[in-house]
């Protein structure tokens, strides 16, 4: 591969990561509404484009810091909806309890 078939890989490679990264971005940001298409594959890293070049590196390192942040805010979503789901369970009407023991000589 030369070497602008070879940056021009990559670069494809990223755009592809990142506009997964925007998708899950825009996720978070519409606190789980139904916005547009979610993309159904997951991502598949291309085979034999052999090591980033170099004048990507920034690109890509910028890229994971964003991956990183949806990740962690994704888990911190995720924590604050079984939270939300314990306090509706708590506030859902309960039938009265039944007794464990009856006390049948007095």
């Amino acid at each position: 591969m030369t070497a602008p078939a070879w940056e021009a890989a990559w670069s494809h490679a990223l755009t592809e990561l990142e506009l997964d990264v925007e998708q899950a971005e825009a996720l978070l940001r519409a606190d789980h509404a139904a916005t547009g298409e979610l993309r159904v594959q997951p991502w598949v890293p291309p085979t034999g484009l052999g090591p980033l070049p170099v004048p990507l590196v920034e690109r890509a390192q910028a890229l994971l810091d964003r991956q990183l942040d949806v990740a962690r805010r994704t888990a911190e979503a995720a924590l604050l909806s079984r939270r939300h789901l314990v306090a509706v369970d708590a506030m859902r009407e309960r039938p009265p309890a039944v007794p464990v023991y009856l006390d049948t000589e007095g």
